[in-house]
């Protein structure tokens, strides 16, 4: 089998601690090109990696015939735009999550990839997790009897990503603690559950502790190379909460915060069924609670879990050799673009919508 030709498209922090090195473990694989708009990552990557051209601009290599496929680790504001253009120009595409800002760009990237034929998988690495689907294949199998209602927390004490960055910008991120983390979550839920369609969501988003910036107290920051608090804007949700029904799956409540005024991080997935039920914590092991020959069971079974990055680019690459789409392709993604579309929405008329099917209002 001829190895894939992979570009990729920002070196930044997930492409070096995940794309890249997945990448590099996969014999069916050669990285051509690495590009990035700050010259010195580009440079930094060929010299670690000792493979591949760097490249500062994506549309230098766009056309390219030596490219087969590209990772977009771009943030988002750019991942419709570059990603729409490799599938245009004949390319397949892994699009780190979300999709992209809003729905209408994932939208488009979604109709792009069909009018094209170019595989076009979003990041939602979850879906890869070993953990994750065994939870999934005990739901399938109906071991939970009839899941009803998932609730998911992802909230952190104070953890504002590159404070005044393009993190915090609505402008170049589309949102805040939903879009950056909460997709996760919401994506796993759907996964796990049979990928539902969803109806309605009613939520409330806050920008409340990061507001004034000079003045935030933390621990730790990630992405601190990324802030500018002189300078920068902070008009994203820190903490968001919101319910969504959906058509013949569960109910989906969840509470979630990069920031909040409580000392805990708590960071798991609650599976409810009326045969039994499911405690995921996030990115480790479960508990299954049941009920077995008129005794109350707890099960924590323990395994060894994969790097489920390698399994999500490994799941790419033969995608794009076999012409099958696989579980993360942009079919899966608009429906978490949907729903958080659905809660911004909401949260700001304060009541409940309707999930629009498209980008324009109509269901």
């Amino acid at each position: 089998m001829s190895k894939l030709r992979v570009a990729i498209i920002g070196c930044g922090n997930i492409a070096n601690c995940a794309h890249i090195p997945s990448y590099m473990a996969n014999e069916n694989v050669e990285i051509k090109y690495f590009c990035d708009i700050i010259p010195e990552r580009a440079d930094a990557a060929v010299e670690k990696y000792g493979c591949g051209k760097a490249v500062y601009d994506y549309k230098e290599i766009v056309n390219n015939d030596d490219i087969d496929a590209v990772s977009v680790c771009t943030h988002n504001d750019h991942h419709a735009m570059i990603s729409i253009d490799f599938m245009k120009a004949g390319k397949d595409v892994l699009c780190e999550k979300p999709a992209a800002r809003t729905l209408k760009e994932a939208l488009a990237m979604q109709e792009v990839a069909k009018e094209t034929g170019k595989m076009l998988s979003i990041g939602t690495v979850n879906r890869y997790n070993d953990s994750v689907n065994r939870v999934k294949k005990l739901i399938d199998n109906g071991e939970l009897g009839e899941v009803f209602h998932v609730y998911a927390s992802f909230r952190a004490h104070r953890s504002i990503p590159g404070l005044g960055g393009d993190f915090t910008t609505n402008a170049s991120s589309g949102g805040g603690a939903l879009i950056d983390w909460g997709v996760h979550y919401l994506d796993l839920i759907l996964y796990c559950c049979g990928d539902p369609r969803p109806l309605t969501a009613s939520g409330e988003a806050f920008c409340k502790l990061g507001k004034d910036m000079k003045n935030y107290v933390y621990e730790g920051m990630w992405a601190e190379e990324t802030s500018d608090v002189e300078n920068g804007t902070y008009d994203v949700d820190d903490s968001v909460t919101g319910i969504i029904r959906t058509e013949n799956g569960p109910t989906i409540t969840f509470n979630g915060a990069w920031a909040q005024n409580i000392g805990i991080n708590e960071t798991y997935i609650d599976f409810m069924g009326d045969k039994g039920g499911i405690r995921l914590n996030y990115c480790g092991y479960y508990t299954f609670f049941t009920v077995k020959d008129g005794a109350l069971v707890e099960e924590k079974p323990k395994f060894r879990m994969r790097d489920h990055y390698r399994n999500e680019i490994d799941s790419f690459v033969e995608s794009c050799k076999t012409r099958v789409p696989n579980q993360s392709y942009i079919d899966k993604a608009v429906l978490t673009s949907k729903i958080m579309d659905g809660i911004y929405r909401s949260s700001n008329i304060h009541q409940e919508v309707k999930i629009y099917e498209n980008a324009y209002g109509e269901e």
